[in-house]
């Protein structure tokens, strides 16, 4: 059997990454159906997890994928799922009921242009703000956008991670050119690489809460078959998890399900900053749209235009008071994204009016050129 870890220097797509990097933070179950550009990542686990005593599932459609990564955790695996935008729609309905049951998972999406079929093989960033708000009702979710193949076997560690540290599912919010780009990948000894499991249940089995608060608000978790009586329901439900169709346990449930992600907004949010410090420009950007405005930074520091970069790592949630912050000390900001503006939005929501903010996007297919981005600045602040 080969090692889950496969320390070394390798040359491998992001698709094939986020594979290793969740076999890394000890993957053990994925189900799945193929969708062009994620089909890779699947087909990655169906050789690998064999190999290391885990358990790939091609299911019937999307909607079962989810529903099957939602059963293995409830079983105690850490489960993932990939997709693209049509089956991500599809898996909307069961990534709620992750959300209500606190069931920790993963789900990658590859994005692809939209709506509909759209561009198959081509990349965009169109699925932003259904990872947001694409399941019904009030709730929270984390969503991660890496930028390489490097960094997106990292983030597949890092949401299994804040998956079970929230009992929650986490989104990577990936899309074609990273899934698809082969690049240099450095993967670890085992023994380098922080994983985190989820707080079992413990003590007298006829007393457990299977959803009352534990530390941060997190409920410890049994699993089927540990001998704990747990009730598993989407409908609203109180610390026994029985059904309680009632106004205040409902405002009780949802106090909870939504602070144990909003009080702890400073443990999980990430960005990285570049070259902002005496910034009069500032581009907000994510994922494969960072490589674009990163290059961007650098050609409009060597004609003399102070532009700096706020890459957000987790777009969701997302780091309002970051873009507050630097909104209060420059001149303008610009958002670039492979979209017509979905990011945009909320950098608009945050900035309030202090400064002007541009948006660079398109409605994908391509990505966007350093020299839009450049020529927007200078055209929109008059530089």
């Amino acid at each position: 059997m080969r090692p889950a870890v496969l320390t070394g220097e390798h040359y491998m797509t992001g698709d094939v990454a986020c594979a290793e990097g969740a076999l890394a933070a000890g993957c053990l179950f994925f189900g799945g159906y193929p969708i062009t550009p994620a089909t890779e990542v699947a087909e990655r686990m169906s050789h690998r997890l064999p190999e290391i005593g885990g358990t790939y599932i091609q299911m019937e459609d999307e909607i079962a994928a989810m529903a099957s990564i939602v059963g293995a955790s409830c079983a105690g695996a850490k489960s993932m799922t990939s997709t693209s935008g049509p089956g991500f729609s599809l898996m909307m309905e069961n990534l709620g009921l992750a959300v209500i049951t606190e069931t920790p998972c993963v789900v990658v999406n590859v994005q692809r242009a939209g709506p509909s079929t759209g561009l198959p093989t081509q990349g965009a960033q169109g699925d932003m703000m259904q990872a947001r708000w694409g399941s019904h009702g009030d709730y929270e979710i984390i969503a991660m956008a890496p930028a390489s193949a490097q960094e997106i076997f990292y983030q597949t560690i890092d949401a299994f991670n804040l998956a079970e540290k929230y009992r929650t599912p986490v989104l990577i919010m990936t899309d074609e050119v990273i899934g698809h780009m082969s690049e240099r990948v450095v993967i670890p000894d085992a023994k380098e690489i922080k994983t985190i499991e989820r707080v079992k249940a413990k003590g007298r089995k006829d007393r457990y809460r299977p959803y009352a608060a534990g530390a941060l608000g997190v409920p410890p978790m049994a699993n089927a078959g540990d001998g704990y009586k747990v009730h598993v329901t989407g409908l609203t439900h109180d610390e026994m998890g029985y059904p309680a169709m009632t106004v205040e346990a409902q405002a009780v449930m949802m106090e909870r399900l939504m602070g144990k992600i909003q009080n702890n907004r400073d443990d999980i949010i990430r960005y990285e900053e570049f070259m902002t410090e005496d910034a009069d420009y500032i581009i907000v950007t994510y994922g494969v749209s960072a490589r674009t405005g990163r290059a961007a930074v650098e050609e409009a520091r060597a004609q003399g235009i102070k532009v700096g970069m706020l890459r957000l790592i987790t777009v969701w949630p997302f780091a309002e008071e970051k873009i507050r912050d630097l909104a209060s000390k420059v001149k303008g900001m610009v958002t670039v994204e492979i979209n017509l503006g979905q990011v945009h939005l909320e950098v608009e929501r945050c900035v309030a009016g202090r400064v002007p903010v541009k948006l660079v996007g398109h409605p994908g297919g391509t990505l966007i050129s350093p020299d839009t981005v450049i020529h927007t600045i200078k055209q929109e602040f008059g530089v």
